[in-house]
């Protein structure tokens, strides 16, 4: 799901995670009683799959078919609403869904079958609008009648004919968590003369293997059982093979899924497959697109201005259709239609920049970006791809972008990404197929936080809030205010405002054009909190309206004979929060100690002071680098010490019964610690 999708549902989530401080705030939720170990020992889960088999045959020309069968138990109405509809998603280009059996057995000891009426086809909803895909289908089953303590079962098949790629073909897979899924079976019978073996992680590394029949008619399966079934005493037990090199020899990497195989021969054989659909001359000769390309950078001068007069062009004025890479099979429209059309998926915006780039001289190179480490030994596997990414050298400078995030800045590609191997369509060498997507952003990260809030008689809490940023949670937010209509935008920033701990009402909202890439982002709002304070506690302690700043917490202990690893801070971030609080009048105020902490690797300053009523606090990060190395740990332990200690400080509020003096008068009962020394 690329950022410009982020459906509104999901941003809390985001919200919460992809800030580079942790919510804090005005107050914080009671701590929860522990779960009894037999509680936690025994989670009821919503719904518990008892039974999940899966069933993929494949044919010498790369044909196949996909049986799934599925066993579920419903625990309880959180579960009813889960199963209440199943969807599946395929291509109609190639692919077939058949649903054979719908079958509900009721706790009462009636049976129920779905009627065929209940079963839809329709074109995926990220295709709405968009002719070109309307092949990216989900068929849809609704189930009535579903009740807890139901069994429901079902069986799916998925037959492949013509696929991408034919006759080679391929697969991964994820066992499931043995939690959610109590009996996982699964089994691949493959072609003998195609002599294909899977590779698989250390959770899959034991598997039985059948042979049958000779010559063309040979038959090899593969059998993958969780837990493992017992053989009878004196039975033949099938033979079990090792994968084709030990797992040790595996990168993790490439097996994010358990199992993966694939009867291309390497990841040059791939390769010189995706040189097809991708092209090699990107379109450049088409008319329309060299009158655009001339039209996108007439009055610009240098090369760096044109790439991003054209990046600016495909990224925000082509709409991104989101679907994952490579569900068309790679079949990809001409650059002059996608023009012409004004919508295209990721890798065909990636084709379209190209196109434009190499009609103004200047030249690209298409990645495909994969999950983990580098090797070009690892099992050639086109579902692996994440992300599609254009590398364009302008004069003697490279740049790496990202046009399907319509509101990217220019050469911003997303923290999720960089520093990841993409396979370049048009590598240096046979050898070197791989590069690193940059660590680096094109300009220094920051954010900015700017709290003003008043605290009236009545304890209710109003607050300004502005946020400015520039680098990764600019991203986010650009994306989430960006994706949403206009009169959404309070509910967004409720959920921004929740993230930092405001449990009030969001009166107003508003934000900078997402489409202003030059600029940091800004996002403002007000806020109210009724009964943000209960003058009858003698005193009141509140926190400093600030962000917590999140600081990577201490690696975990390494395992006997291990080496330690480095701390990760990240990329280097600048963080600024600073808050004007407006108290009642005759309100005694005790505030916290101030903190300065010096690190070559970060820095980290805090300051609170009060003065006529009103409280004036900051806090100041700068990480600097993007480690720390294993052997100063213990330094690293200090200072995280230092930050969260002072992070638990509050302010201390008493109103006095006398009548209040005027704010502009000194407060005499107003007092202020001594700083606090550097540790």
């Amino acid at each position: 799901m690329t950022p410009s999708s982020i459906p509104l549902k999901s941003l809390r989530l985001l919200l919460a995670i992809g800030l580079c401080y942790l919510p804090a705030g005005a107050q914080q939720p009671a701590p929860t009683a522990a779960p009894s170990p037999e509680k936690a020992a025994t989670p009821e889960t919503p719904a518990q799959i008892e039974l999940l088999e899966t069933y993929v045959r494949f044919e010498s020309n790369g044909d196949s078919r996909k049986e799934v069968h599925t066993r579920v138990r419903i625990n309880s109405e959180l579960g009813v609403r889960q199963f209440s509809r199943l969807n599946f998603n395929f291509n109609r280009s190639y692919e077939q869904i058949e649903i054979p059996q719908v079958h509900i057995t009721h706790k009462s000891g009636g049976t129920a079958e779905i009627l065929p009426s209940a079963i839809t086809d329709q074109p995926n909803p990220a295709v709405t609008g968009a002719p070109a895909y309307q092949e990216i289908r989900v068929k849809s089953v609704r189930i009535l009648g579903l009740e807890p303590a139901d069994i429901l079962e079902y069986r799916v098949v998925t037959s492949t004919a013509h696929a991408p790629f034919s006759p080679n073909f391929y697969l991964s897979h994820d066992f499931a968590n043995q939690a959610v899924v109590t009996h996982e079976i699964f089994q691949i019978d493959l072609p003998g003369p195609r002599s294909v073996t899977p590779w698989t992680s250390q959770a899959a590394l034991t598997f039985d293997t059948q042979r049958s029949g000779e010559g063309n008619d040979a038959r090899i399966v593969y059998r993958w059982e969780r837990p493992a079934a017992d053989h009878e005493p004196g039975a033949d037990k099938p033979t079990t093979e090792p994968p084709t090199k030990p797992v040790a020899e595996l990168p993790r990497s490439f097996i994010d899924s358990d199992i993966v195989l694939s009867t291309f021969a390497d990841w040059l054989e791939l390769l010189r497959a995706l040189e097809v659909p991708f092209g090699s001359g990107g379109g450049m000769s088409a008319p329309e697109v060299k009158a655009k390309a001339a039209e996108l950078t007439r009055s610009v001068p240098g090369p760096d201005d044109k790439l991003r007069a054209l990046y600016d062009f495909v990224s925000q004025k082509i709409t991104t259709i989101a679907l994952p890479i490579g569900v068309t099979g790679f079949r990809l429209r001409p650059p002059a239609v996608i023009l012409s059309s004004g919508y295209a998926i990721a890798e065909e915006k990636c084709g379209l920049l190209s196109a434009l780039a190499a009609s103004v001289a200047l030249g690209t190179n298409t990645s495909l970006v994969v999950p983990g480490l580098r090797s070009e030994q690892g099992p050639a596997v086109p579902t692996i791809f994440t992300s599609v990414l254009l590398v364009a050298r302008a004069g003697p400078r490279t740049f790496w972008l990202d046009p399907s995030v319509d509101v990217a800045p220019f050469g911003m590609i997303a923290s999720s990404i960089r520093g990841k191997p993409a396979l370049l369509l048009k590598p240096v060498s046979d050898i070197n197929l791989f590069e690193d997507v940059p660590n680096s952003i094109p300009f220094p990260s920051s954010q900015r936080v700017r709290v003003d809030a008043t605290i009236a008689d009545d304890g209710t809490l109003s607050a300004k809030v502005r946020y400015s940023m520039r680098g990764d949670n600019e991203l986010l937010l650009r994306a989430a205010f960006h994706q949403s209509p206009r009169d959404k935008w309070k509910e967004v920033a409720q959920l921004l405002a929740l993230s930092d701990g405001f449990r009030g009402k969001i009166i107003s909202a508003s934000a900078s054009d997402p489409y202003a890439t030059r600029q940091p982002f800004t996002v403002e709002y007000e806020i109210s909190q009724p009964k943000f304070v209960d003058w009858s506690k003698k005193p009141v302690r509140i926190p400093a309206l600030l962000p917590q700043l999140g600081v990577p917490e201490l690696p975990s202990k390494p395992e006997s004979g291990a080496s330690p690893t480095p701390i990760d801070l990240g990329t280097p971030l600048d963080v600024d929060t600073r808050v004007t609080l407006r108290l009642p009048l005759g309100t005694t105020v005790e505030v916290p100690t101030g903190t300065v902490v010096d690190r070559d690797y970060a820095t980290f300053a805090s300051r609170y002071n009060t003065q006529n009523g009103i409280i004036a606090a900051s806090r100041h990060i700068n990480f600097l680098h993007r480690q720390v190395p294993a052997d100063r740990t213990t330094d690293y332990a200090a200072f995280l010490h230092a930050i969260q200690t002072d992070q638990s400080q509050h302010f201390t509020l008493t109103r006095s019964d006398t009548p209040a003096q005027h704010p502009s008068a000194p407060n005499p009962a107003i007092r202020k610690p001594s700083p606090q020394p550097k540790p």
